[in-house]
């Protein structure tokens, strides 16, 4: 059986260059009739990829064209067909972000790394945070907050000094940016099943904004936030370089 693949990639030109060249090779299919999409860019594309085919029975191989590419492989033309055979796979949930601004608008996303509260004016903002309805914490001045799952905890969780966590942990990341009242309060560890609230405490004074993978609201009166299994996000490595080795590999640099 002749494995059909769909190529995808970013707009860098190098990225574009990859595709021209790989479709020479490989052929190319659309996503809908592919057995498996290889998203040629780095980790920002890869999200944008894993999130626009969420629906689609195909996983996603990622080959780097970008900076860092956490998720990606290693680019190379060559034996592409062997190494997606000998691929491994690893399932991520999403999480799933119900956001109501202050106009009292009611907004929906999906977020793959993390979803974050920042403050979006000069003065810090104040949090209320409750987890599975029960107040945890009455105030936090800070200038944000967010919740990841392990696949983003080596991205804006890690910068804000959040745990790194392993792959196979059912286990969320709640971290605080740059807290100042209760100082150097820097988060708690959450088990999966956890659905967490923030309410924006003074929003007219102290305005902040939601992103869910990129995805942003501004103004917002309240969210909340929690896992969603019925989600589940393919993503395919080469073998020994899958995300469980990336994240304990990450800890040692």
């Amino acid at each position: 059986m002749t494995l059909k693949i769909a190529f995808l990639a970013s707009q860098a030109p190098v990225a574009q260059a990859a595709r021209t060249e790989l479709i020479g090779r490989y052929g190319d299919v659309t996503p809908e009739a592919a057995d498996v999409i290889v998203a040629l860019g780095g980790d920002g594309f890869m999200l944008r990829t894993l999130h626009a085919t969420a629906g689609l029975s195909a996983p996603v191989y990622g080959m780097n064209r970008g900076t860092i590419g956490f998720l990606m492989n290693e680019y190379s033309e060559d034996d592409l067909k062997t190494r997606l055979a000998a691929a491994e796979e690893e399932i991520i949930n999403p999480l799933a972000m119900v956001a109501v601004d202050r106009e009292g608008r009611r907004h929906e996303a999906l977020a793959i790394n993390e979803v974050s509260l920042l403050r979006a004016g000069p003065q810090a903002a104040k949090l209320k945070i409750s987890v599975d309805g029960r107040l945890r914490l009455a105030e936090l001045v800070c200038d944000g907050a967010l919740l990841s799952t392990p696949a983003g905890s080596t991205a804006y969780n890690y910068s804000a000094h959040g745990p790194i966590l392993p792959i196979g942990s059912d286990v969320l990341a709640l971290t605080a940016i740059a807290a100042f009242r209760p100082r150097r309060w820097r988060g708690a560890l959450l088990p999966k099943t956890a659905k967490v609230r923030f309410d924006v405490l003074e929003p007219e004074k102290r305005p902040v904004m939601a992103d869910a993978d990129s995805i942003s609201i501004m103004d917002i009166d309240w969210v909340e936030i929690r896992s969603e299994p019925k989600v589940r996000h393919r993503i395919l490595f080469d073998p020994g370089h899958g995300l469980e080795e990336r994240l304990i590999s990450e800890q040692f640099t």
